[in-house]
């Protein structure tokens, strides 16, 4: 499982309060729900579009719990650039609440191929992003605007989660890429339903290794004004 564990990145955006310095873990992550290494979660599946093409590319998503954060990532690449992208326990309600609606008008047929109306219909907020270049010299990251809706792409519906571009907010432009890029995924509503069992607070909670709480030892009780006992 190594091979799932990355280093700790710098913390941004929605963990802004992060403390240096060597303090009470609960202090230093307000939102902690265990004081324990990333965990590996799963894999999905969503399309993105494809570069001068209007053909879409299927890609895997590795999916991973950061149980000090209480965040899930979803790390994938696109256009040559491993992105990481970050939810924390709010967002990932609006996910799934967005999803609902989705679902039940796909069901009642509303759905309208207008996507300047449908981009984000079904809500908006701000997220949190990392990226790396090709050549792993360069990592920044930004708060994107992040966008709920659906998309018709070659007359089918896709839920959709827009990600914003956005300033990189290490500010070393003149070592990379400025900016995070806008970012479409595109779910099925099946691919979009196995993202939330992996946003499920309870699963997530799974992943985790128990806490040990050892009973204390009998000690041995020896008092030196006891009574004498012959043999």
């Amino acid at each position: 499982m190594n091979k799932y564990i990355f280093p700790a990145l710098t913390l941004f955006a929605f963990l802004s309060f992060f403390a240096c310095g060597s303090v009470d873990p609960a202090k230093r992550y307000p939102l902690m729900v265990a004081d324990q290494d990333p965990v590996f979660a799963g894999m999905i599946e969503a399309e993105f579009d494809r570069s001068f093409s209007a053909r879409m590319d299927k890609k895997e998503i590795e999916v991973f719990f950061y149980p000090r954060y209480n965040a899930v990532v979803l790390e994938f690449r696109h256009e040559l650039v491993r992105y990481r992208q970050f939810w924390d326990p709010g967002n990932r309600r609006l996910f799934i609440q967005a999803l609902d609606s989705y679902r039940a008008d796909f069901a009642a047929r509303n759905l309208v191929n207008t996507y300047f109306k449908t981009a984000a219909c079904y809500g908006k907020f701000t997220g949190a992003a990392e990226w790396e270049t090709s050549s792993l010299s360069f990592t920044g990251h930004s708060s994107p605007r992040m966008e709920l809706g659906y998309r018709f792409r070659n007359e089918t519906p896709y839920f959709s989660v827009r990600q914003r571009a956005a300033p990189n907010e290490r500010g070393h432009s003149d070592r990379g890429t400025s900016n995070s890029l806008q970012i479409i995924m595109y779910y099925t509503r099946a691919q979009a339903e196995e993202l939330t069992k992996l946003f499920d607070q309870d699963y997530l909670m799974s992943l985790l290794a128990p806490v040990r709480n050892d009973p204390e030892p009998a000690k041995d009780e020896y008092r030196e004004d006891a009574d004498a006992v012959d043999f």
